[in-house]
């Protein structure tokens, strides 16, 4: 199973983000969360730092152009396979960066993928 980082994480049920994580879990995904608040969903605990988590296959963004500004050294830093931009989140200047640090990108929705087996 792929590791995944969701990064833009809410406590919020309502939330996309909160969603993908439940997802993610029932799909047996380890999963790691970084959010404005600290917290647990599911069975996964939210935490406001920038932590080296090791062995990130997939960072699934829930953040804005904007926000996602302040991550893109912490991204890069975990070598991760790829980088799904969730609707809403797409950033030509981000996906520049990406390809020439070699990590693959796609502009597709986390709860889409999931439910069709294209994870």
């Amino acid at each position: 199973m792929k590791k995944t980082l969701v990064l833009g994480a809410s406590l919020k049920p309502d939330r996309y983000a909160n969603i993908a994580i439940h997802k993610l879990r029932e799909n047996n995904h380890q999963v790691v969360a970084i959010g404005m608040k600290q917290g647990v969903v599911h069975d996964v605990t939210l935490t406001t730092e920038k932590k080296l988590f090791e062995d990130i296959d997939t960072v699934t963004l829930y953040l804005n152009k904007t926000r996602q500004e302040a991550y893109y050294d912490y991204i890069i830093s975990l070598h991760p396979k790829r980088i799904i931009f969730n609707p809403g989140t797409e950033n030509p200047s981000f996906y520049a960066i990406l390809k020439a640090h070699n990590i693959d990108y796609e502009i597709a929705c986390t709860l889409v993928l999931l439910v069709t087996n294209q994870y």
